[in-house]
């Protein structure tokens, strides 16, 4: 695992045992515990802004824990997906919004898949079987060197993904050349996930990168927010 996936583990404890003397009545005890989760949390969080690395697979069964606004059901309602379309999902995970959205394009649409670890693949390639989805295409490789030409996706999204990414500006560049002039992206993130972008520096990167924001579900806890090419 890496280096904060244990700290936060850690800062997770802290604050259960901080919870567990407030209702023994030992103040003391939950003070000192609360401020040890409070100092783990912000080292959490250090090095996950530090030290970005894609998630582990041996950690893929936090991606069931419910993340608010950021079910499938909300993300294709900012999304819009179109039968016919050809969209790009950066970090499937499991491929929890991957059978959803890939449903939606059918017949006539496709949806790509790219991830940098073959396992994580394999695991939406099994669930996509399992539901009996044939139009999805999974890609090991890069968000960072996309390995697609120019224009041909309609839209694309990650969810909890960019700040695991070394390079954001590059990855975020690079989506904006793959996607059509008239495409879609969306972006998606809470707030418990120490890499997590907050919303104000997301408007900035994606500008940088020639994106216009068009709007947002969700607010500062989770959000998903939908820009198109400036």
């Amino acid at each position: 695992m890496r280096i904060h996936d244990w700290t936060g583990f850690a800062a997770l404890g802290a604050g259960v045992l901080a919870l567990v003397e407030v209702f023994r009545g030992h103040g003391a005890w939950a003070l000192g515990w609360l401020l040890a989760y409070a100092a783990l949390a912000g080292l959490t969080r250090w090095l996950a802004v530090r030290y970005p690395s894609p998630m582990p697979h041996m950690l893929r069964w936090s991606l069931l824990v419910p993340r608010g606004n950021q079910s499938p059901g909300h993300l294709l309602g900012v999304l819009e997906p179109r039968d016919g379309e050809r969209i790009l999902e950066i970090g499937p995970g499991i491929g929890i919004h991957t059978v959803p959205m890939a449903q939606a394009l059918a017949p006539a649409g496709t949806l790509d898949v790219l991830d940098v670890q073959q396992d994580m693949l394999d695991d939406v390639t099994r669930r996509a079987e399992a539901a009996g989805v044939t139009n999805i295409t999974a890609q090991l490789g890069d968000a960072q060197e996309l390995p697609y030409p120019d224009g041909v996706f309609d839209a694309a999204y990650l969810l909890g993904v960019l700040g695991e990414i070394p390079d954001e500006q590059a990855a975020l560049r690079e989506l904006r050349r793959v996607l059509k002039p008239t495409g879609r992206l969306v972006i998606g993130e809470v707030l418990f996930d120490p890499d997590c972008v907050l919303f104000g520096s997301l408007k900035k990167r994606t500008a940088q990168a020639s994106f216009a924001f068009e709007r947002r579900l969700g607010g500062f806890f989770s959000y998903l927010a939908r820009f198109k090419p400036a």
